[in-house]
């Protein structure tokens, strides 16, 4: 079963209720977990997902639902994937990015880069879509295709400049409704759902972006291939990666595995550990590591460390090692 993140329906509740609707009845008659409205990081069948998009649009009379529901959603919702896509150094590179690693957001959807359909060439094409013989739903795919075009939007801004848009159907809500919402002619009864732009927009730069905040998101969702490391393991990639440069909170590193604090919490119990534990053994390495190998002032190795001052190294060390930091480092 293909799954995506519950995260895909923010917006929902909210798109429902302002339509006089309630969402969770939509979602029971659907077969989706109630619980997966008001949180990011269930995992629900992508079948399913469409069917309470479908459900609610036509006990609605909302043939535009999906697109309504874009327009209340915001980048953040990709998690870790939304930190290496901002951060990338060139739209290329966020392309690629999204197409290797959107199976972090959604398992069956994929994203490619293709020519354009009617043979420009100077134009490209964004070809949105599913895996061969999976039936297609237009509130699906009108959320999907829609929440891509914002996104891409709110990165590149006025140098987006998209020409037009191809859906694979013929939808219900007038032509206008789309046209208003992506800003460029749509052609319905295509072959796939695609955003057809400039090509030379894949050569511009994302501006505002760090290099070295792009090469961490990606060794992060580079853990979380299908079979890779436990939680223990990725939490401790994490805090090993970012120790001294962020704050080491359980909320941060949440957020770039893409769970909520709370799940994160119950897998580490699970494997018979806590975030705190993790932290505290990284830091004994870490520290092990900076008091015999380099003579990096003790108050430096501290703040390395993600400790708020030089006393909390000497507790710490004397809990670690039974012995204070500078005796430590005589002794490596």
């Amino acid at each position: 079963m293909s799954v995506i993140r519950s995260a895909g329906l923010r917006g929902f509740r909210a798109t429902v209720a302002e339509l006089g609707g309630r969402a969770e009845d939509y979602a029971r008659a659907a077969g989706l977990p109630p619980a997966a409205l008001d949180v990011d990081d269930l995992l629900v069948s992508d079948r399913v997902m469409a069917a309470v998009l479908e459900v609610a649009a036509d006990a609605l009379g909302c043939p535009d639902l999906g697109l309504r529901v874009a327009a209340r959603q915001d980048f953040g919702m990709l998690g870790p994937l939304a930190l290496a896509i901002r951060h990338s150094p060139t739209v290329a590179d966020a392309l690629e990015c999204t197409s290797r690693y959107l199976f972090v957001h959604a398992r069956s959807l994929s994203l490619s880069l293709v020519d354009d359909p009617y043979g420009a060439p100077d134009l490209a094409a964004l070809r949105y879509g599913l895996p061969p013989g999976v039936p297609v739903s237009v509130q699906a795919t009108d959320l999907g295709l829609g929440f891509l075009h914002r996104s891409i939007r709110y990165l590149l801004g006025g140098r987006y400049r998209l020409r037009g848009v191809e859906l694979p159907y013929v939808p219900a809500a007038p032509p206008a409704v789309y046209e208003e919402f992506f800003g460029a002619p749509v052609r319905t009864g295509r072959d796939a759902p695609m955003l057809r732009m400039p090509r030379a927009l894949t050569r511009e730069p994302l501006a505002g972006g760090d290099e070295r905040v792009w090469r961490l998101a990606l060794a992060f969702l580079a853990e979380q291939a299908p079979g890779g490391p436990g939680t223990t393991t990725r939490v401790r990639g994490v805090l090993t990666r970012t120790l001294g440069t962020v704050p080491p909170e359980i909320t941060a590193v949440a957020r770039l595995l893409a769970l909520h604090p709370r799940t994160l919490q119950r897998r580490l119990a699970a494997e018979g550990t806590t975030f705190h534990e993790v932290l505290d053994a990284v830091r004994r390495d870490a520290a092990k590591r900076y008091l015999t190998t380099t003579d990096v002032p003790l108050g430096q190795v501290a703040g390395m460390l993600g400790l708020s001052e030089q006393s909390a190294l000497s507790r710490c060390c004397r809990r670690w090692f039974g012995a204070t930091p500078t005796a430590v480092r005589r002794g490596g």
